[in-house]
């Protein structure tokens, strides 16, 4: 085999299932190895920031690896901020890229696509990755493949290939899976009983789930640890759509002052909150009503667990929830504790003329019957987000905490093409301009997702905190026209009846994806977002004050 094959048979090994990619000279020849040996299917899109979105959503969703491939400098640099998404939020996705050959690199000449100097694109995804490496030498190839694939998967983060274009065909062994090194035993066990020491002693302990539960792959692991232990459960912001295929009994998730009143309460009194994956960010805790004490916390995330001032190191989160499955006792360790009343959702939306809300959207899916609410949930940063909060529980993808526009479309494409499910995309106006287009790609491939754009003429979310600044407008698209070109189907509507029907005609076409590009009422926006809006500047204040 040569370097292409040996790395196209390595990602198939290791859980990836296709690759999304634009071809560029310095990366044809490893595209037309792809497309030849058909290991994995290839997926071309338009823009290569949409292709580290759609990379992303396969792996949040369907477990495993995703990957992006794209030409040199102006493909790899042109999707540096997706790359930096799926590493804060800690997404295995390998970046394999084009390069230029060693005859090009010592011409002395400087090459297109060449920023600073040659090796200026390795220096910067280095800042974003977990593990570099040019494949240069075809002998150290099968190591450098096999090390970045583990390192990939057992960091749950972005690696970096460089392919230099004279070694795509060069002859090269098959990798050899690495294998995880053994885990102490005993430490995870000491670790194990001192939580569960430390949750029965409590009033009032609390689980929190985050990303890593999905991650790792742990939420049916994390769903019977938590019927076992008997203690309320909560999802955190970012963590939103964990544990929603289990049969857990969540009690909602933690949004601090722009959350429900009971879930803050029962997270920022805990005397021993148990978080699991929970990256301690400020959106997970910056709008937190009082600080959370997390001396008085227990923190496992990133391969290790911290409680108060100490910390046990290698301990991966699989390893701690099977070692507290084992331990913990067969009946509920706080059977007693109350549970909390399920949060009242929106629904039931009015037959009428009346002009749409956010929470109007919501109330809307939320009427759907099963087959329509039980959709895969992707959604775009910004109120759609938030009004995400109010659907019935369901998958939810959501760049929560990097934040990025734009991820919506391509991350919920990424997902049908790695599940087949069919995904509900919520969206603002501001992040479809920016990827939404990619829709055009669904009748290449036989997708059909259903996209719902929140149309306010502007980027609503940045207009709360700046009010009346003309910068925060974009102006009126008309997206269904545009749909229809597309190759989908489109559907303006600005009152409660337009919103219903449009979505029961989408949710009954398939073959072909639907856009319902929803005229939002001027200044209108989520209560969760009014809340979140209140409690950054309430904080602000507070800083500012004292």
């Amino acid at each position: 085999m040569n370097v292409s094959l040996v790395l196209l048979h390595a990602l198939k090994d290791h859980g990836a299932r296709e690759i999304f990619g634009i071809p560029g000279d310095f990366a044809l020849g490893f595209f037309a190895e792809i497309e030849k040996s058909a290991i994995l299917p290839l997926y071309t899109l338009s823009h290569e920031p949409s292709i580290g979105f759609a990379a992303d959503g396969a792996a949040r969703y369907g477990g495993g690896l995703g990957v992006a491939a794209v030409t040199y400098g102006a493909g790899a640099l042109n999707m540096v901020n997706a790359v930096a998404a799926a590493y804060a939020e800690k997404t295995p996705v390998v970046v394999i890229s084009g390069a230029p050959g060693a005859n090009e690199r010592e011409t002395g000449l400087l090459l297109h696509h060449q920023a600073k100097t040659v090796d200026s694109q390795f220096a910067i995804f280095r800042e974003i990755t977990c593990f570099q490496a040019r494949l240069d030498d075809a002998r150290r190839a099968p190591h450098d493949i096999a090390h970045a694939l583990y390192e990939c998967l057992r960091n749950s983060r972005p690696v970096y290939l460089e392919l230099p274009r004279d070694m795509v065909a060069a002859p090269c062994q098959a990798v050899s899976r690495i294998a995880p090194p053994p885990v102490d035993a005993a430490a995870v066990a000491a670790c194990a009983d001192e939580i569960l020491a430390r949750l029965a002693a409590a009033r009032s302990p609390v689980i929190m789930a985050c990303i890593e539960v999905r991650r790792f792959g742990l939420e049916a692991k994390l769903a019977k640890l938590v019927k076992r232990l008997g203690i309320a459960v909560v999802t955190s912001f970012m963590g939103r759509g964990v544990l929603a295929e289990t049969d857990a009994n969540v009690s909602g998730t933690y949004l601090g002052m722009a959350g429900d009143a009971a879930i803050t309460e029962l997270v920022e009194s805990s005397d021993a909150l148990l978080a699991l994956g929970v990256i301690l960010s400020d959106t997970n805790f910056g709008v937190s009503r009082r600080k959370i004490d997390l001396r008085k916390s227990i923190l496992a995330h990133d391969g290790q667990v911290t409680l108060g001032y100490h910390v046990y190191h290698g301990i991966p989160l699989e390893a701690l929830i099977d070692s507290l499955l084992a331990r913990a006792p067969d009946g509920a360790l706080h059977a007693t504790l109350p549970a909390l009343a399920p949060c009242a959702l929106p629904c039931g939306l009015a037959d009428d003329s009346a002009a749409i809300t956010p929470i109007d959207i919501a109330a809307a899916i939320n009427d759907l019957p099963d087959g329509g609410h039980r959709l895969p949930v992707v959604s775009d940063i910004g109120d759609c987000l938030f009004a995400a909060f109010d659907l019935r529980s369901s998958a939810l993808l959501a760049p929560g905490y990097y934040a990025s526009m734009g991820f919506g479309v391509p991350a919920a494409l990424g997902l049908q093409a790695r599940s087949g499910e069919r995904p509900l995309v919520l969206t603002g106006d501001g992040a479809f301009q920016m990827t939404g287009w990619e829709i055009g790609h669904c009748r290449r491939y036989g997708w059909d997702p259903i996209v719902i754009v929140f149309n306010n003429a502007g980027w609503e979310m940045l207009r709360v905190f700046q009010p009346g600044a003309r910068f925060n407008e974009l102006g009126d698209w008309d997206f269904a026209s545009v749909a229809r070109a597309l190759g989908g189907d489109g559907f303006s509507v600005a009152t409660h009846r337009e919103l219903k029907e449009a979505l029961a005609k989408a949710i009954a076409t398939r073959g072909r994806f639907q856009l319902i590009d929803v005229k939002l009422a001027p200044g209108s926006m989520s209560a969760t977002l009014s809340r979140y809006v209140a409690g950054v500047r309430r904080l602000t204040e507070l800083k500012r004050d004292g």
